[in-house]
Order: C-alpha cells, then structure tokens, then sequence
C-alpha cells in the first residue's frame, strides 16, 4: 500500500464523550484527516473527565489523539457557516447527540445533505432515531443494563456488578468504523451519501452470542441467568482461586479436558465417564469443578498453575491488574501501549489501537489537540483570510484554550 487506507477522507467530527470520540480516533489512526469541531465553554465533556492531571484529562488525550481540532459557536450564523464549509469537502460527519438536537441548529443530516449530497453522515445515540425510546437520553451503562447483558453477571441473588469498561461505547464506536469504511466503498459504487444510524441499545442486543438464540429456540424456556464464576453450559470454563490469586481456565473442548484431566487427576480422571463429553461434564458441573478447584489451591501460586497447565496444553492465563497488563511483554511485543511527549505532562503512555496491516506501519498519532488548536489552519484551509479569522476570534465566534 502506498500510504494509509484512508488517506485523502475528511472526517467533520462533532462529537463527545466516548462512543463518537473513539470512532474518530480510529478513523484518524487509518489516514483520514479528522477535525474535531468543539463548541465555546469548555469544550467536549470528556476534556473534565477522570483521570485528570492538573486540568489534563487522561481521557479526552486517548480518544482524541491524531485530530485536529477547531472550536466555534455554531449559535452564531458564522460559526455555523464555518461548519458548512467543512462540511462540503468532507466524506464523514459524526455525531452523536440526541436525536433531533442537531436539527435545531441547523446540523442534521437533511440540512447538511444539501450542501454535500456525497456526505457519510454518522449518528450515534442510546437507541437509535427510530422506535418509541428514539429520544431518550442514555449512557453506554444504559444499553449494558437493558441489553441483558448485566443480568447474566456476577453471583446469584446478588446485584450485578458493573462492567469496569466502557462495552458498549466501544463496541458501536468500532461498528461506526465498519459502517462508514463501508459506506466510502459504496459511494465509490455509486450508492452516493448516507445516513448511519447506530444505537448503543442496538449493539449490545447483537453482541449476545448464546442468550437469545438459546431463548428463542427453546421456546422461552432457557433464560441465561447468573452463574459466578464458570458458565454450566461449557464445563470447564472459568475463574479459578490460586493461593496468591486467579487464573483461567478454558478447558470446555472434549480433547483439552483430557489434558487437564490427566495433569490433575491422572489417568483414572481423564477415564472417568461423568466427564468424558461436553454434556457429561455439564451435567456433573459440581464434580469436575471441584477436581479443577482442589488442584488449583494446592498449587504454590498462579504462577505454578499457569506453567503446568501451559506445558499440558490447557488453555489458561492469570487474571492480571492493570499494571501487569501495562508491563506484559506481549503488550510490548505488539506495541500495544504508545509513548507521546506532551508538554505539560512530559511522557504519556495510553493504549494503541489493534489494527495490524502488513502494508504499512501507523504513525505515531499527534497529541489530541487543545481546546481551538488548529482554528487559523483548518479556516485558511477552507479559504478564509487571516484578518476574517482575527475578526471572528474577535466576535467569539472562533475559541482557544
């Protein structure tokens, strides 16, 4: 490849938080010039979110890195000009608000639509702009909630525990990346602009692998619920206490439960006929966990279980914290955490994203900008003369930091 796939596409990024933020970021990653475009007053949210350094989030600098970024009051018929100059040379917009708030300032999809016919115009919202939950507001905790998905967590009769990253915001903003790569394939074919309308709500309900395929086709009787630390549909597969700590074990394939079999019980165990199927061992759960279970705490630590169970050819890995993942040599191998120099900070280090292609290698990406970065560079772009742009700052029609 002679340079990064989506060199030459313009992403009009006008979103907050995470889901849209992140779709951007990955979208910058691939070659595509994205702008992020920030309202007066502080900017997106996530610049005040956790974890903060001084008045430096953490946060906004991971999800939008490799942008460029303006900020402009789109209240004002100037402000919203500058917006529909961008918006008709670009390929992508991105939004996610509610719907129908961008239509009140002149931003929807039929407004800008007109003015780029060609426009990708992709919206994120908590349920999509169609159905009877179109215009109520949501988090990605809320489409986690609704989906299911909670339910089916943590330990029977106890309230399920959140899920420490961000499922669902991360899940739509990748499936934005698929739909609009998809969408810039389909103009090329003659399918001109679209309108991608993804849900969090959505996504989350197709994410289920098993739970609604195995309710629907049991006839509403098979209601995946709770269950710990293992799943009793695939024996043995799960959380197991060493010691020192917690491994894993996937061990749910007919020919690997021989060879965890016969490393903590011989060969009698791996012989036994409660458990020489999937469905025998499902049905003796009880018994095959806790062989896996008094193997795993006589052991000296969660190193010694990984060793032994790595050279029987057992799936398995610690569950590690967050600062051994950090110091993992496979995350260093695959240059899974990326090093930037920023200047109040000095060394960051935050997660890459996991596109390998073996026609280029990604550049470093630029820090996320600061609040009006690239204002003059992005209006001279668009044609504006330096005097325009010194009378618009003026105006407070353009912002900086």
């Amino acid at each position: 490849m002679s340079g990064l796939p989506l060199s030459g596409i313009r992403v009009v990024d006008y979103s907050h938080f995470l889901a849209g933020p992140y779709m951007a970021r990955c979208l910058a990653a691939l070659g595509a010039d994205v702008i992020k475009v920030e309202r007066p007053g502080g900017g997106d949210p996530g610049r005040v979110h956790a974890y903060m350094a001084g008045d430096v989030s953490g946060y906004f600098l991971q999800q939008n890195m490799g942008k460029r970024g303006i900020c402009v009051d789109v209240r004002q018929p100037e402000g919203l000009k500058i917006v529909e100059d961008l918006v008709r040379g670009a390929d992508v917009f991105l939004e996610n608000y509610r719907p129908g708030a961008l239509e009140k300032l002149g931003l929807g999809y039929e407004a800008l639509a007109a003015i780029n016919p060609g426009l990708i115009y992709c919206s994120v919202s908590a349920y999509g702009h169609t159905g009877p939950d179109a215009g109520q507001p949501g988090f990605g905790l809320i489409a986690e909630a609704k989906s299911g998905a909670l339910a089916q967590m943590g330990n029977p009769g106890e309230a399920p525990p959140l899920l420490r990253m961000p499922i669902a915001d991360m899940y739509t903003g990748i499936h934005g990346v698929a739909a609009i790569c998809a969408a810039i394939v389909g103009r090329h074919t003659g399918a001109g602009g679209q309108h991608i309308d993804l849900a969090l709500y959505d996504c989350m309900v197709s994410m289920h692998d098993f739970a609604i395929q195995a309710y629907t086709i049991s006839g509403g009787e098979e209601i995946p619920r709770q269950v710990g630390h293992d799943l009793p549909d695939a024996t043995v597969y799960g959380v197991f206490a060493a010691c020192d700590g917690y491994l894993v074990i996937a061990a749910q394939v007919d020919a690997i439960w021989q060879k965890l079999a016969r490393l903590i019980g011989g060969d009698a165990l791996a012989a036994d006929e409660r458990f020489l199927s999937s469905a025998r061992r499902n049905a003796n759960r009880p018994e095959a966990l806790g062989y896996v279970t008094a193997w795993a705490a006589a052991q000296a630590g969660v190193k010694h279980c990984i060793g032994q169970l790595t050279e029987a050819g057992v799936p398995c890995a610690p569950v590690q914290r967050i600062d051994e993942v950090v110091n993992d040599p496979q995350v260093a191998a695959r240059n899974m955490i990326i090093e930037q120099q920023h200047p109040e900070l000095g060394t960051l280090r935050l997660p890459n994203l996991p596109f390998r292609f073996s026609g280029f290698s990604a550049p470093l990406p630029k820090l996320a900008p600061s609040l009006g970065e690239d204002n003059s560079e992005v209006l001279e772009e668009l044609g504006y003369s330096q005097e325009q742009i010194a009378s618009l700052a003026r105006a407070g029609v353009l912002s900086t930091a």
